[in-house]
């Protein structure tokens, strides 16, 4: 019975030298060191975007291993700066990245159009005489009772 207290004040113990630990890395994070490390990875994306047909750049196939190097070296600098990531300032630089290289990248929107008349009228006519048949069998039944 005893021991019960000594385990949880070791407990409490460890989670607040865990939690004292989380403040302070926030507290520690040099924000300008990240400033000056990110542009280094918009450098590499941008010498590695150079391999790829500006006509392409749209299409994330055709890169994907690149911003995923990208994404990984701004997370490294973040991290490396005691800085969480992703951080509005990260992010910001991101955004300007996204800017530079996929600005004329527009999402299509897709022109829906209705099924013609004979498909239409087959949808809504199934779920009406699927409706209607239970109805049906459903009064049928109740009507029938004494034989059920």
């Amino acid at each position: 019975r005893r021991q019960l207290p000594v385990l949880l004040l070791w407990v409490n113990g460890l989670m607040t030298l865990g939690f004292a630990g989380a403040r302070q890395q926030t507290e520690l994070c040099n924000e300008s060191l990240m400033l000056e490390k990110l542009p280094a990875c918009g450098k590499s994306f941008e010498e590695m975007m150079k391999k790829v047909d500006s006509k392409k750049w749209c299409n994330l196939t055709e890169f994907i291993m690149y911003y995923d190097n990208f994404t990984q070296c701004t997370e490294r600098e973040a991290n490396n700066a005691s800085c969480f990531w992703p951080n509005p300032l990260a992010e910001g630089f991101i955004t300007g990245i996204h800017k530079q290289f996929f600005s004329n990248c527009t999402s299509e929107k897709v022109h829906w159009e209705d099924p013609p008349d004979e498909i239409l009228i087959t949808l809504i006519l199934i779920p009406v005489m699927l409706t209607c048949a239970m109805i049906t069998l459903v009064v049928w039944c109740s009507k029938r009772s004494d034989i059920l």
